[in-house]
C-alpha cells in the first residue's frame, strides 16, 4: 500500500526491528475505520493476485480485467499490477462499512499497515495518529508478533521468490525483441489459469522432463504452480538449470 509520507523518503522516521513494540488497533470502533482503504495505490504481487482471485472464485482473466490496472514499464518485462479503486468514491472494491470482505486473503500491503519494510529489513510507520486513530489505541504489539498475527510469513516467502526474478531484471535491461516472451512471463506470474492450460494442453510436457509428483502438484495447487512458473522464468531468462529438455528420442515416445 503506497501512501505519502510526511517525512519524505523516510528521512527522520524511526526505524524499528522485529523486537520493537508499537501501539495499534483497527476495529469498527475506531473513528477512521476503513478510511485507509480509500484513494490509495496498492501494488499487487503474483501471490496477491492468486489469493484474491481464488477468494473471489473467479478466473485469473476475470480478476485481472475487473479488479486491476496493468501498467507497462518501459524497458521492463514485468508490468505493475495495481488494485483498481471504485470510480465513484475511490474506495477499495472489497471494503464496506463493516470492514474488508476478503480479509483472510487481503494483499501484503494491507496486512502490513500501518507498517512498511525498508530495504535493510527494518520497519517504519507509514502514517501517524493525525490520520490513523488506530495508533492512539492502547493495544501493544511487538513487530515480530504482529507479522505472524497478520499472516505475513507465506507472503514474504512467495515475495522473496518473486524478488529473485525482478531484482536482476531491474539491474539490467534485457534486449528481448519478441513480445511473446513478455506475454509468457506475465502469464506465468499473474494468469495461472492460462499458465496451467499452457502446461497441460500444449507440447510443454513433451519437451521438458518434469517429475510426475511435480506434475500432480501443479495440477492441484496454485501455489505450486506459481513456484513452478517462477522457476520456469529463471530457466528461460537467466539460464538457471532448473529444467531438463527431453532428448529427441524421448519426445517421440
Amino acid at each position: 500500500m503506497t501512501e505519502s509520507n510526511t517525512n519524505g523518503n523516510h528521512t527522520g522516521t524511526v526505524r524499528m526491528d522485529a523486537e520493537h513494540a508499537f501501539q495499534f488497533n483497527c476495529s469498527p470502533g475506531v473513528p477512521c475505520f476503513t478510511e485507509c482503504c480509500q484513494d490509495v495505490t496498492i501494488v499487487l504481487t503474483p501471490y496477491d493476485v492468486m489469493r484474491l482471485k481464488n477468494a473471489l472464485h473467479v478466473s485469473s482473466d476475470e480478476f485481472l480485467d475487473k479488479y486491476t490496472i496493468i501498467i507497462p514499464k518501459e524497458g521492463r518485462l514485468i508490468p505493475l499490477v495495481i488494485l483498481k479503486m471504485n470510480e465513484d468514491d475511490k474506495k477499495c472494491p472489497f471494503v464496506s462499512k463493516t470492514g474488508c470482505s476478503i480479509y483472510e486473503d487481503r494483499p501484503w500491503p494491507c496486512r502490513m499497515f500501518p507498517l512498511d519494510m525498508d530495504d535493510d529489513g527494518t520497519f517504519h510507520l507509514i502514517t501517524d495518529a493525525s490520520r490513523c486513530k488506530g495508533l492512539e489505541e492502547k493495544e501493544s504489539w511487538r513487530i515480530g508478533e504482529w507479522l505472524v498475527e497478520q499472516g505475513i510469513v507465506p507472503y514474504d516467502e512467495m515475495n522473496s521468490m518473486f524478488t529473485e526474478i525482478i531484482a536482476p531484471l531491474q539491474a539490467q535491461e534485457l534486449d528481448i525483441e519478441n513480445p511473446d516472451i513478455q506475454k509468457m512471463v506475465v502469464m506465468a506470474l499473474y494468469n495461472l489459469d492460462k499458465f496451467r492450460e499452457f502446461i497441460f494442453h500444449s507440447t510443454f510436457l513433451n519437451r521438458f522432463e518434469i517429475d510426475h509428483i511435480k506434475i500432480e502438484k501443479i495440477k492441484r495447487s496454485d501455489v505450486e504452480l506459481l513456484k513452478f512458473g517462477m522457476d520456469w522464468i529463471k530457466f528461460g531468462l537467466f539460464g538457471q538449470l532448473l529444467f531438463r529438455v527431453k532428448q529427441e528420442g524421448q519426445k517421440k515416445e
